[in-house]
């Protein structure tokens, strides 16, 4: 790896200044604090890589995701190890998110500790994630001396967090980088007990720490993998176990920057953490373990009769991720794309289901729509504006402000004198607000959502916009997108019609299916 590379971050302790805000940085420095990363990590990196290691696949190998619900509870985490034990043979590296809930509660923990409420902090920390992974470990690990071990680890853990907790209440210092480290906690709670079960099975594996494998930048909340030192670091840590017959086991989420500072991917980023090391590994196969049997043509909350999509693109996966379907993290396929890796999105309580599979190239099919997915907590800017009238520069400045705020903008739509634009909700709002009101009169629409319709002839089959405005004809349509992305259209309406709106739209695209094969 880098020789250049500083020894981890408890070896580099001298030297520090003293008092509580020092302390606070130190504690989170000394356990290599983990870090947060946008949605989108930007395609151009990925490209730029795309080519590294990419002569060979050497040998069999796959990558093996867990999402929160399939390690929530002693149950879950026995059929992990049960299927882990069927792929056996196809090498895998498993990667695990924390338990559901665990990050939750520990951002809880955070907030609470950063408002002074010391007390309340620790009661959440007790009650919600210490004592709900102890009952797992009895529940769970049959060996006494093993559990006895996992016991003495959670017991560090809880000092380390209450430590935490103390130095974040008496600083009130809740930074990125404070957050980060405290939520790595519950991904590295989950790991530590499944690596112990998988033994009970029978299984070889050791828990390997992210940080050493996921090197990041150092933008705290935003990080972003650094491909050559991750390909050199994972063929460093991963390549001679899997060699060995040894299974691997990972935390999501987390990585390190280049001092052996720890840092997150964000949240829902243990679906990427799986994609980048799957990528630089030049595996066989992704697979995404969660709750659901496989991408659905709609939410299943909303629509119970939502079909599973057996075969999907990347493009149309990235556009459903995007625009709120939570089966897949948004980046999840970037890393995949260039080197055509498969993901299948697997659901661990129905493992005998073949899942979703989604590659580059797939069979072509007579259906114009996949699925429906949204998005809510959105907001409406509409800017109008005289000076837009024959000149230009003037959207650039408009951009350049989302740009300087770090705020994504997901729908456009112009005329003359007017542009209106999209965005999630974003606590800069109002800031946003007063400085775009230089260029014209703002006004502001909330509580909005984006209805997204996915499919890769969409293009193609004529009449798809006349059959979806005559299924909302009752529904006020305040934006339409369609022609920017080829195998999207998109509308926005109001937020307590999405409901209303998916329902009518599932009705209308999949109650008669005349094409076998495509749904299940």
């Amino acid at each position: 790896m880098n020789g250049n590379r500083q020894p981890p971050c408890h070896a580099r302790n001298s030297g520090r200044p003293q008092g509580n805000r020092a302390l606070l940085a130190e504690t989170a420095d000394s356990a290599c604090v983990y870090f947060h990363r946008d949605l989108f990590f930007p395609y151009l990196c990925f490209f730029a890589h795309s080519r590294i290691a990419t002569q060979y696949r050497s040998e069999v190998m796959i990558i093996m995701k867990f999402g929160g619900t399939s390690v929530e509870d002693a149950t879950a985490m026995a059929n992990v190890c049960t299927i882990v034990k069927s792929r056996i043979k196809r090498q895998p590296v498993v990667v695990l998110s924390a338990a559901a809930g665990v990050t939750n509660a520990l951002i809880r923990c955070a907030e609470l500790a950063a408002e002074g409420k010391r007390i309340e902090a620790g009661t959440v920390l007790r009650d919600t994630v210490i004592d709900r992974h102890y009952r797992i470990i009895a529940d769970l690990i049959k060996g006494l001396s093993e559990q006895d071990v996992l016991i003495r680890q959670f017991k560090m853990f809880d000092e380390e967090l209450r430590s935490l907790i103390y130095g974040i209440s008496i600083t009130g210092d809740l930074s990125p980088r404070v957050l980060d480290f405290f939520m790595s906690y519950g991904e590295r709670m989950s790991t530590a007990i499944l690596t112990e079960a998988l033994r009970e099975y029978k299984i070889r594996a050791d828990l390997l720490d992210s940080r050493k494998c996921i090197i990041t930048g150092s933008t705290f909340g935003k990080a972003e993998p650094l491909l050559d030192l991750t390909r050199e670091a994972c063929e460093l840590h991963l390549r001679s176990r899997v060699k060995k017959g040894i299974i691997p086991v990972l935390q999501g989420f987390i990585g390190a920057n280049e001092r052996g500072v720890t840092t997150t991917l964000g949240r829902g980023g243990s679906d990427y953490s799986a994609a980048v090391v799957g990528t630089v590994m030049n595996v066989e196969d992704i697979e995404i373990w969660t709750d659901v049997d496989g991408m659905l043509t709609a939410d299943p909350n909303i629509v119970p009769g939502a079909l599973r999509i057996r075969e999907m693109s990347f493009r149309e996966a990235s556009e459903l991720a995007y625009f709120g379907a939570k089966v897949l993290h948004p980046a999840t396929v970037l890393p995949a794309i260039e080197k055509d890796i498969p993901v299948h999105v697997l659901n661990s309580r129905r493992p005998q289901l073949s899942g979703t599979l989604i590659r580059a190239r797939i069979a072509s099919a007579g259906i114009a729509v996949k699925s429906i997915s949204y998005k809510r907590g959105i907001s409406i800017l509409n800017i109008s504006s005289t000076r837009m009238l024959g000149s230009y520069g003037f959207m650039k400045k408009i951009f350049d402000i989302f740009n300087e705020h770090q705020t994504a903008v997901d729908l456009v739509t112009t005329s003359e004198v007017s542009i209106s634009l999209s965005i999630e909700h974003s606590p800069d709002l109002d800031v946003l607000v007063r400085e775009l009101r230089q260029y014209g009169e703002i006004t502001v629409q909330k509580n909005k959502a984006i209805i997204c319709i996915v499919g890769e002839r969409l293009r193609a089959e004529r009449g798809i916009a006349a059959r979806v405005f005559s299924r909302l004809r009752d529904v006020p349509v305040d934006m339409i997108s369609h022609g920017a992305s080829e195998i999207n259209l998109t509308c926005v309406i109001d937020e307590d019609r999405v409901p209303e709106a998916v329902t009518e739209l599932h009705d209308e695209f999949f109650s008669h299916i005349p094409e076998e094969g495509v749904f299940e």
